[in-house]
């Protein structure tokens, strides 16, 4: 009889709290152990049996306190954090029931507001020697971050961090490139020399007009090779008794170039990745001693398309990325001559910045507008500013270029395809065989790709079906 009533006493408090898992419920020789009593700090839990309490034990007073509220209700108060036992005796002297008693943080608010925070991650809070323990699997490392900086705000320094990752999410990076330049050029040159039948007049007009030493002590007078000209005009024509030789050169330059790069990188969060389709070119360097002896290395510079960036996905869709993507070509207009090497330079466009974006959403993280005019008018004095005659001696050119270039990054998170679903670009360009070659001057025969399996889609009922 006194065996049932205990039980009855157990399960009455096991009922209140809830906190009292059956495998916890066991029989000693001095009472019925049931279980344990979390009670927050400066807080209060209330303590119910169906029996009367005739008297209550705590083993640490400094860690918890009680008071009677009726014949078959005590009040426990938390005053530190610690741990301790309750123990409850009826007027006969006989144990009711053991409890530890646990005094720490407020789990059951710090549950409350993970639940109304992030209601999508499963964590779990506990309790262990006054220390509020947090475990579980998180779906990305922002949550954890968050629910430790809660767990702080409740339990100060005392948190257990028992969290666990899922399966890192894969961030797949698109970045396109798309620049158009556009150039146009103008160039009208008059050049010429002449010679009096005398020798005593001579005279040179134009681009590289120079003169040297000749025979018999005299100067020669004469101008440079005309280049870079699309056409060349001469006349020999004379004026009393000088011969004169004159050239008209003209030049009309329209260039239009397009340039489109879509590097696509996959990483891990939180990883960093890197790419580059172009090649390196080499780049001499002196080393000089102090014996006197200059030797030569070479080192080697990346050119082309190179993209790096670090993903982190914060949750709900949310990715910050640090992006740094590049395009670089040699031009030969930027190389310097050292030594008898030349060293080409390099035209390049790179940006590297820090953003935020949605999964599938993208984002222009660079752009740029340019337009640059250059004119150029060489001249004799006085004579080149006359009206009308003055084109005969002087020459203009005109060059005008325009760029336009913009950057586009999109962010997606992706997860692994199976093997069959995998394309390759060289699938559809299969090896010429000998006779179409030889005899048919066939070197390409593109195939037609047979349609990929469907990726197997979970419904909503738990089954595994097609979409097609």
């Amino acid at each position: 009889m006194i065996k049932a009533k205990t039980l009855v006493a157990f399960a009455a408090v096991c009922a209140l709290f809830g906190a009292v898992p059956a495998a916890a419920q066991y029989e000693t020789d001095y009472g019925l152990h049931a279980g344990e009593l979390i009670v927050p700090i400066n807080k209060s839990q209330v303590v119910t049996t169906s029996e009367r309490i005739e008297r209550a034990m705590v083993g640490n007073a400094d860690i918890a306190d009680v008071l009677p509220i009726s014949e078959r209700s005590i009040y426990v108060l938390g005053k530190s954090m610690g741990t301790t036992s309750l123990t409850l005796y009826d007027r006969n002297n006989r144990v009711i029931a053991v409890m530890d008693v646990s005094v720490g943080p407020d789990v059951d608010g710090m549950r409350r507001q993970l639940q109304e925070l992030m209601p999508d991650q499963p964590i779990e809070v506990g309790l262990s020697n006054g220390s509020l323990v947090l475990s579980g699997t998180v779906n990305d490392p922002g949550a954890a971050d968050r629910a430790a900086r809660l767990a702080t705000a409740f339990a100060g320094g005392n948190v257990i961090n028992l969290l666990g990752m899922g399966a890192s999410q894969q961030v797949m990076l698109e970045v396109r490139f798309a620049e158009v330049s556009r150039t146009v050029g103008e160039q009208l040159g008059v050049g010429g020399f002449g010679n009096s039948s005398s020798g005593d007049f001579s005279a040179a007009i134009g681009q590289g007009a120079n003169a040297s030493a000749g025979t018999n002590g005299t100067t020669d007078l004469g101008i440079g090779s005309i280049t870079d000209a699309f056409g060349v005009f001469g006349a020999l024509f004379e004026l009393g008794d000088l011969s004169v030789e004159a050239y008209l050169d003209t030049l009309e330059r329209n260039g239009l170039s397009r340039t489109l790069a879509e590097p696509t990188l996959v990483a891990l969060s939180g990883e960093s990745a890197s790419f580059l389709a172009g090649g390196e070119f080499p780049v001499p360097v002196s080393q000089g001693g102090n014996d006197g002896n200059n030797a030569i290395t070479v080192l080697f510079k990346p050119f082309g398309v190179s993209l790096a960036f670090t993903p982190t996905v914060l949750g709900n869709g949310v990715i910050n990325l640090i992006v740094e993507p590049e395009v670089s070509s040699i031009d030969p207009s930027a190389s310097v001559t050292v030594n008898g090497l030349t060293v080409p330079g390099l035209q390049t466009r790179r940006a590297r910045t820090t953003l935020e974006v949605r999964d599938g959403e993208s984002f222009a993280i660079a752009g740029l507008l340019r337009d640059e005019t250059q004119t150029t008018v060489n001249q004799l004095p006085i004579l080149g500013s006359l009206p009308i005659i003055g084109s005969l001696f002087r020459s203009s050119s005109y060059q005008r270029g325009e760029t336009e270039l913009l950057i586009v990054v999109t962010p997606r998170l992706v997860q692994p395809i199976r093997p069959d679903q995998v394309r390759l670009p060289t699938d559809r360009v299969p090896a010429p065989s000998v006779p179409d070659v030889l005899l048919n001057g066939d070197i390409y025969q593109p195939q037609e790709l047979a349609p990929s399996a469907p990726a197997p889609q979970t419904d909503q009922t738990g089954g595994t079906g097609y979409e097609y």
